[in-house]
């Protein structure tokens, strides 16, 4: 009876070592996985990747709102978006980011401004006066030299190149816009050239007068109107 019981204690400790090595053996290959899980992109990628999504988005919708409402010069117009969009996403590969991904720009996505109150139809006027108009209105067509516009806008690059120039679906070609970076206080005054579909996006050479190194989104950025 002792002999068997010595056995059994014998046993008892060959499968508790077993069992150590068995855990042991996964308490490991769970820290192999641990320890290949992706680092997390830093908060400097992160904005890069943002920029470009931003840009992006811009381009597509500038390009779908010239296919909803064709003009003469739209097909030069969305062959040149359609490069501008190529560009960007190689640009989205050599940094990392998501190939593809777009954001709109956030000018895209506010409410539209409320309607004036209008006055009775008797002594209502032909056309409203621009005096009218509310000082700031993110519309900005109609602004007066020196008034900020685009209110809330985030400022990103149409990736066009040539001079300095800017692109706009409120302002006509021809109105000059002064932007400033407030993250590094740096301006450059610009005149639209072109049509997009936000309120004002800088070309290549005019981003480049403004920016902050490796960004490619300006979040807090002052946009007056110049006369």
């Amino acid at each position: 009876m002792s002999r068997r019981r010595t056995l059994g204690t014998k046993k008892k400790i060959a499968l508790l070592v077993s069992a150590a090595t068995v855990a042991g053996g996964g308490a490991f290959v769970m820290a192999s996985t641990s320890n290949a899980a992706p680092t997390p992109k830093s908060a400097s990628e992160s904005t890069v990747c943002l920029g470009l999504a931003t840009a992006l988005g811009n381009n597509q919708k500038f390009i779908a709102d010239q296919r909803a409402n064709p003009d003469a010069q739209s097909e030069a117009r969305i062959a040149n978006r359609e490069a501008v969009v190529a560009e960007i996403k190689r640009k989205q590969e050599a940094s990392g980011c998501v190939v593809g991904e777009s954001a709109q720009d956030s000018q895209a996505t506010q409410p539209a401004q409320p309607a004036q109150p209008s006055a009775p139809a008797a002594s209502a006027p032909a056309s409203p006066p621009a005096a009218s108009a509310p000082a700031g209105n993110a519309g900005g067509g109609g602004a007066a030299a020196g008034q900020q516009v685009c209110n809330g806008s985030t400022v990103t690059l149409s990736g066009e190149g040539g001079a300095p120039a800017a692109s706009s679906n409120q302002f006509p070609a021809g109105t000059k816009l002064k932007v400033t970076n407030l993250d590094n206080n740096k301006s450059t005054t610009v005149e639209v050239t072109s049509v997009s579909g936000s309120c004002v996006l800088l070309n290549n050479a005019a981003f480049e007068q403004v920016r902050e190194p490796g960004k490619f989104l300006i979040r807090r950025a002052v946009i007056e109107k110049v006369g």
